[in-house]
């Protein structure tokens, strides 16, 4: 059975707290597994968790500040010394290749061999294709904040989905239904029946990660329409100053920009240590978008609706 989740492995901001660990996220899909910015402390959050870091086709890495990368080293050590015998593909921003090397060769020990660097230059103004892992196709736009940073968008290839009437018209059923999926057409007791004869083209379902931005024209490309948004939200909006400064969102700007761009589900995260009382985040972009899921540690958050 196929399984599509945001699994949470943690949700700070700058400075880890007492029940949120540094960033860290893995999406299952399907087959295929992406890790998103591993804080400090990732390894073991995966095992807490239950994320098989061997499993793992890939990394994003949105920007080279310490609490979205500072648990690569641990990362890439442990398929080490699992002996991992698949390549691991690492995106990063193209300007942080003498931060991606030091993190990479930080250690006496040996260190795993099968990387494949990804790196990405991107821009505001559209979305480009970094690569792609399994069937799954990797996209970037720059983001917003103090250094170099950029989101990612994850999407399938569009599907098809047989059409009842149709197939009842054509005389199609039981077995056949399968072969005429796997072949694109087969010959029914009314004759030849194509496949786009009784399905129609579905869109693919698809994922945003945008983290440590301001509101800006790259979110809203990368967010437009997917099935779930996770999004910083590292302050409230009476902390709009300091959000300003320090160029992030609120939980108010994460709920705007869900609602402008059509987002199904809304995904917090990236909490400030000063805030204890994490319903004022649900309330606050809650008056903008009607999805909204507060991260917690741990979380298994389902991609389907």
């Amino acid at each position: 059975m196929s399984v599509r989740e945001l699994v949470v492995l943690g949700t700070a901001s700058q400075a880890p707290t007492r029940h949120r660990n540094h960033n860290g996220y893995a999406l299952r899909w399907d087959g295929q597994m992406i890790f998103f910015d591993p804080g400090e402390g990732f390894q073991r959050q995966c095992t807490i968790g239950n994320v098989a870091i061997a499993r793992g086709d890939a990394v994003c890495l949105t920007h080279f500040h310490g609490d979205h990368c500072l648990g690569l080293p641990g990362l890439i050590a442990r398929r080490g010394m699992d002996r991992c015998p698949d390549s691991l593909q690492i995106f990063y921003p193209a300007d942080g290749e003498e931060y991606y090397e030091k993190l990479r060769t930080c250690t006496a020990g040996t260190m795993q061999p099968l990387l494949t660097p990804r790196p990405v230059e991107a821009t505001p103004d559209r979305l480009a294709v970094a690569g792609t892992v399994g069937d799954l196709t990797v996209e970037v736009a720059a983001l917003d904040h103090r250094i170099t940073a950029q989101g990612y968008r994850i999407t399938e290839p569009p599907g098809r989905k047989f059409v009842g009437e149709r197939l009842n018209a054509a005389g199609i059923s039981g077995p056949i239904v399968g072969e005429l999926f796997a072949k694109g057409s087969v010959v029914g007791p009314r004759g030849e029946v194509r496949l786009e004869d009784v399905s129609e083209e579905v869109p693919g379902q698809s994922f945003a990660f945008v983290m440590d931005t301001r509101s800006c024209n790259g979110a809203e490309l990368l967010a437009a329409g997917v099935d779930m948004l996770v999004c910083e939200s590292t302050f409230l909006e009476s902390e709009r100053q300091l959000a300003d400064d320090y160029a992030h969102m609120t939980a108010a700007d994460a709920g705007r920009l869900a609602s402008k761009v059509g987002v199904k589900k809304l995904v917090l995260t990236h909490f400030s240590a000063r805030y204890n009382d994490m319903s004022l985040f649900a309330a606050e972009a809650g008056r903008f978008h009607p999805d909204v899921h507060v991260a917690k540690d741990f979380d298994h958050i389902n991609l389907r609706s």
